[in-house]
């Protein structure tokens, strides 16, 4: 009898072990009635907004990196014509001291011979003795030319 009162008491699961989830958080899905809701994402969507996302940043950062490029080029072309000039200038016949920050012209003869002078070629009068104006150049205080005004092509060379 002792065997029959321990059946008895046997307790008894009335819900199905396989209709039940050993860890119901971890669910794809509200595993009872009044779970939150949980709609599965499309990945594909959300690759596509990041991809999107991704491109649209680095084309930004590739733009202002070309600006930074073609800045530096500009900068690096203006350092080589005052470079080429100041060259041109020191080797030049002028027959004066000249004076730091003061504005000079530099001009070429039809000999190919540089000439610095005080005189702009508005100041000539009608006939300008020399071949070509090159450039207006300030002495600056290290020596070197800073030039205001050049007139050669972007591709021609002193």
């Amino acid at each position: 009898m002792s065997e029959e009162k321990n059946k008895e008491q046997e307790f008894v699961n009335p819900i199905d072990i396989d209709k039940v989830a050993e860890n119901p958080g971890l669910l794809p899905y509200a595993h009872h009635s009044s779970s939150a809701v949980i709609k599965p994402e499309d990945k594909g969507k959300i690759k596509g907004r990041a991809l999107m996302a991704m491109a649209e940043q680095t084309n930004m950062q590739m733009d202002q990196i070309k600006a930074q490029i073609e800045l530096l080029a500009q900068q690096a072309k203006k350092l080589q014509v005052r470079r080429e000039i100041s060259e041109k200038i020191y080797l030049a016949e002028f027959n004066f001291d000249p004076i730091i920050h003061q504005v000079y012209h530099f001009y070429l003869r039809k000999n190919g011979m540089g000439v610095l002078s005080l005189v702009a070629p508005e100041e000539w009068g009608a006939k300008v003795p020399y071949e070509r104006h090159i450039a207006t150049a300030r002495l600056l205080a290290d020596h070197t030319w800073e030039v205001l005004e050049d007139f050669l092509d972007d591709d021609e060379e002193l």
